[in-house]
């Protein structure tokens, strides 16, 4: 057990004795003198602040590139953090990492805040990586300057890549993560306040019953705003991001077993095959910085309104398991959001998987509307499961996010489409229920009435796109490819 922080940045060990919960690595950094990390929205939207997170991984080092003015400092625990600083030559002449030389030579920055963070996220690209224009333009989604235009910055990112990947050090890399894996878990003690971060779920579990007040913090993609934004200082903090049995996810018999740790980048790279509109929706979760920290179970205890998950996973008939010291019980999504803050969650638990059926997601679709195509909030999140025989609806699960105070199924619209062939007139009939399943607020994303609309849309849109996949309905995104290629 380790009563300090130990952490590598940019090569050298260090040892931290002294950092309170809510100090965000951000601050640590500039604090230290290494300013090329910049703090731009504050909230992990910006990508000026990227970094590279490195930790020992089943498969030898593992890379993400992270936000860190909303990762705490307690996060890093065990890892290897690189800045824009540290990616220049190892022989310490001075050149340039390849990504530098040419973001610099193909004048792909103007003022400079936010190129560290283009340059932090290119860097953090695994070696197997594609460096297509669309791959480049996802992993970069998260990095939202547009001054330069994104052409200059894809055309060096493409070139670099080769030699960017020749340089790597695999011998350095196993060492570097041998090292990591060798720190052990955290207890620390700072002026009255507690910081832990176990490694197995039995130790975090009884951390969690002996402090349930403590916030448990898994990616801190929601927490880091509090604590930038409100100023948030709680007295005990447990991490959640470490312990091994909550990182899992695997298929076990006819259903898909999502630990709660497990990040929204591994989620989505395991569903894009068995479940294409879940991994198209995925791809628009939040920027590559966002989907590499948050985590399904983080999305799911929060109880926001407008979490893209939830509705998707009460749609494919996903049940909960919520643990606590000693014992496991499990219930229906859906059953865990109560009201607007409110979760069905007692003290001392903690929500410890998700249990995704094989046969919801094989049949889910997802429709994400937002002001922006990448990287923003939703307004609206619709998320269809049907079970069509011989043209009849013999079951639909049908959930949506940002229409009510939680995240909700719509039981009417359901009605009217159970039990009825699946044509325009039954459509219909499910958009004029969905009126008695919600009654949507206004707020800065949205109308009630713009709301109401589109979801009544999306139920016509998704009909259109099972029934007629030639249809085009999308303006953007992998549908749009598909539908492309399909056409050629």
């Amino acid at each position: 057990m380790e009563d300090a922080i130990r952490l590598v940045l940019n090569g050298t060990p260090v040892r931290i004795a002294d950092a309170p919960p809510t100090l965000t690595l951000l601050e640590w950094l500039r604090g230290k003198g290494l300013t090329g990390t910049k703090e731009g929205c504050a909230e992990g939207d910006c990508g000026a602040c990227t970094v590279a997170v490195q930790r020992a991984g089943a498969g030898g080092l593992e890379t993400r590139a992270l936000n860190a003015c909303i990762m705490p400092l307690a996060m890093a625990h065990g890892a290897s953090i690189v800045t824009v600083e540290g990616i220049a030559s190892a022989e310490g002449n001075g050149d340039p990492h390849p990504i530098q030389r040419e973001m610099a030579a193909r004048h792909a920055s103007q003022c400079g805040f936010c190129t560290p963070g283009f340059v932090m996220s290119l860097w953090a690209r695994p070696e197997d990586a594609a460096t297509d224009r669309q791959a480049l333009e996802d992993r970069l989604a998260g990095n939202l300057c547009r001054c330069t235009g994104y052409g200059p910055i894809l055309d060096a990112a493409a070139v670099s890549a080769p030699e960017t990947d020749a340089a790597r050090d695999r011998e350095a890399e196993a060492a570097l993560a041998a090292s990591l894996g060798a720190i052990g878990p955290l207890d620390m003690r700072v002026d009255g306040r507690r910081i832990i971060v176990p490694h197995d779920e039995a130790s975090f579990a009884d951390a969690v019953a002996e402090h349930p007040d403590a916030r448990i913090i898994a990616g801190a993609t929601d927490v880091g705003l509090w604590i930038t934004k409100r100023l948030y200082d709680p007295a005990t903090v447990i991490f959640a991001g470490e312990v091994g049995e909550l990182k899992t996810i695997a298929v076990e018999g006819d259903a898909l077993m999502v630990g709660a740790a497990v990040t929204h980048a591994q989620f989505a790279r395991t569903v894009e095959e068995m479940a294409p509109p879940l991994g198209e929706m995925m791809r628009r979760f939040g920027g590559l910085q966002v989907r590499s920290a948050g985590t399904v179970g983080g999305n799911i205890a929060n109880g926001s309104p407008i979490g893209d998950l939830p509705p998707a996973m009460i749609a494919a008939g996903a049940t909960l398991s919520i643990g606590k010291a000693g014992s496991c019980r499990s219930m229906a999504l859906e059953d865990y959001f109560i009201d607007y803050g409110k979760q069905a969650r007692d003290p001392g638990e903690y929500v410890r998987s998700l249990c995704v059926p094989l046969d919801g997601l094989s049949r889910l679709t997802c429709h994400k509307v937002s002001k922006r195509f990448d990287s923003d909030i939703s307004a609206v999140l619709a998320a269809f499961a049907l079970w069509v025989e011989d043209g009849v609806v013999q079951k639909a699960r049908i959930a949506f996010g940002g229409m009510a105070a939680t995240p909700r199924r719509a039981p009417r619209a359901e009605a009217a489409l159970i039990g009825h062939r699946y044509d325009e007139t039954a459509v219909r009939n499910a958009q004029a229920a969905l009126a008695e399943d919600f009654t949507p607020i206004s707020d800065m994303r949205a109308s009630a009435t713009y709301r109401m609309r589109v979801a009544q849309n999306l139920l016509m849109r998704d009909f259109l796109e099972r029934t007629e996949p030639e249809t085009r309905t999308r303006l953007a995104g992998g549908a749009v490819a598909r539908l492309a290629g399909r056409a050629a």
